[in-house]
């Protein structure tokens, strides 16, 4: 059985979250996430009173729970960005998320991210007691949002994503073999480090972004080759938590690709081998069922060391 080769006693694996100290050496965390969002593909709606916006007591309460679970980190979005969902401005997107982020940081000490693409959003949240910002486009969609990180000491989340995901479609990289997959997914999360360099950002974690404008085929290959991130010695989150392509795969021939509620089993299946080959962040819907995935990969790890 192979476990993950990182090299988890490196300094970049001991990210300065505005501050606060996100300790990767001490092995894989789990970050929680919650969307206060009408139109997620998973929670969409779940934490958000039509009438009013969110509902705030709803969501700190879930956020506490996902703590309670394991998660080491919480990850609040505003704005969808599943395939077809709908741009909002900034002051609607920081409507949704930063109250709640200053509710949950009167209440915890836990780590928080923001996921936006936003520098306005961002600054916002970093103000209400956000530590990390968590980009989708890797610092290609607003070239103000560097300064804003590096302004608050933000720890960032730089993914790959090659297209606009408010127009995104299935398969916008070849559908040639994985070495092509992984190079260009290594060469557009470089150059987002070199951005992220030019403004002293050193705090950086990398998302290949699982489901972002690849192919069902592409996902897995990626998923599979996984380790071969590791080149780029930054700490990998791996995104994978109820993804369309999970339920592709346990959906029997001729019949309707599976709901995001029925791929629970796939994504800790799939979460265990992205752990094997180097995740040093799991980000999941379901934070009790990954943690206790992560104590068994824990568990085998420890044994096969003693």
């Amino acid at each position: 059985m192979a476990m993950r080769t990182n090299k988890m006693n490196e300094p970049r694996f001991r990210l300065n979250c505005s501050g606060k100290v996100l300790d990767l050496s001490e092995g894989p965390k789990i970050m929680g996430i919650l969307n206060t969002t009408p139109d997620s593909f998973y929670d969409g709606g779940c934490f958000q009173n039509s009438a009013t916006g969110p509902d705030l007591d709803r969501a700190l309460a879930h956020a506490l729970r996902m703590i309670r679970d394991g998660a080491a980190i919480i990850d609040i979005g505003g704005e969808s960005t599943r395939p077809g969902s709908i741009k909002i401005p900034a002051e609607e997107e920081i409507a949704r998320t930063i109250p709640l982020i200053a509710l949950l940081r009167q209440k915890s000490e836990i780590l928080i991210s923001i996921d936006t693409s936003k520098a306005e959003v961002a600054e916002k949240a970093l103000q209400a007691g956000a530590h990390i910002v968590n980009d989708i486009s890797g610092f290609t969609f607003d070239p103000r949002l560097p300064e804003i990180c590096k302004k608050y000491q933000a720890a960032v989340i730089l993914m790959h994503t090659p297209v606009d995901p408010f127009t995104m479609q299935w398969s916008t990289l070849t559908e040639s073999g994985q070495e092509e997959i992984i190079s260009k997914i290594q060469s557009s999360l470089r150059r987002s480090i070199a951005l992220a360099a030019k403004y002293g950002i050193e705090d950086i974690i990398i998302d290949p972004g699982f489901g972002f404008g690849k192919s069902v085929e592409e996902n897995f290959r990626l998923l599979g080759h996984l380790k071969e991130l590791q080149s780029i010695q930054r700490p990998i989150l791996a995104g994978l938590s109820r993804k369309s392509f999970l339920g592709h795969a346990i959906t029997a021939p001729g019949k309707e690709t599976a709901p995001p509620g029925e791929r629970l089993s796939a994504t800790i299946a799939a979460n265990t081998m992205a752990l094997m080959n180097g995740a040093a962040i799991l980000r999941v819907h379901d934070v009790l069922a990954a943690a206790q995935s992560l104590r068994v990969f824990n568990a085998v790890g420890a044994a096969m060391q003693g």
